[in-house]
């Protein structure tokens, strides 16, 4: 499945670090922020969760929500969060997802849907990530995808994540 610019948001249920979600229940009438990344306690990562963990009150008051997506299962993301807030002095109070079975990434076009299997054992050889200059963010009042110029440079959003043998994220 492609996604493009006006397109219905896809919807999904996963487990999360506040619970079990359903997305577009969870983003309600809000914008959402979602955002993915290949790996817990990956460097760029933990830089990026934490940045956004320091504007979250920013996107508050425009009505917007922040949500991110990791391959790794929940109960990782709590040491992360932990480590995230430590290092770089911001507690991530929004949501987590665990994606183990790939299935929002996906849906949401991030990886090929025929893909088979699960993600690698943290630390495997083979995932890195593949970043663009976009962000995809959802409209609450069109149920669809926004796409946003990022205006900072390349490598400060994340797109999604990439399997190449060859590669992978330090």
């Amino acid at each position: 499945m492609t996604l493009r610019l006006g397109d219905t948001a896809p919807d999904f249920q996963a487990e999360s670090t506040i619970g079990p979600i359903r997305f577009h229940e969870w983003a309600g009438d809000s914008w959402t922020v979602l955002f993915s990344h290949p790996r817990d306690f990956t460097p760029v990562c933990t830089t990026e969760l934490g940045y956004m963990a320091g504007l979250q009150e920013e996107f508050a008051k425009r009505n917007c929500k922040i949500i991110g997506l990791s391959v790794d299962p929940v109960d990782n993301h709590g040491r992360w969060a932990a480590d995230i807030e430590e290092t770089q002095g911001h507690r991530v109070n929004y949501p987590m997802i665990g994606d183990p079975e790939l299935k929002v990434a996906k849906a949401w076009g991030m990886l090929p849907a025929d893909l088979d299997g699960r993600a690698p054992p943290s630390g495997s050889p083979g995932y890195f990530m593949q970043m663009d200059d976009d962000a995809w963010g959802y409209s609450p009042d069109r149920l669809q995808l926004q796409r946003r110029p990022n205006r900072e440079g390349p490598g400060s959003s994340t797109a999604g994540i990439r399997r190449d043998a060859n590669r992978r994220e330090r």
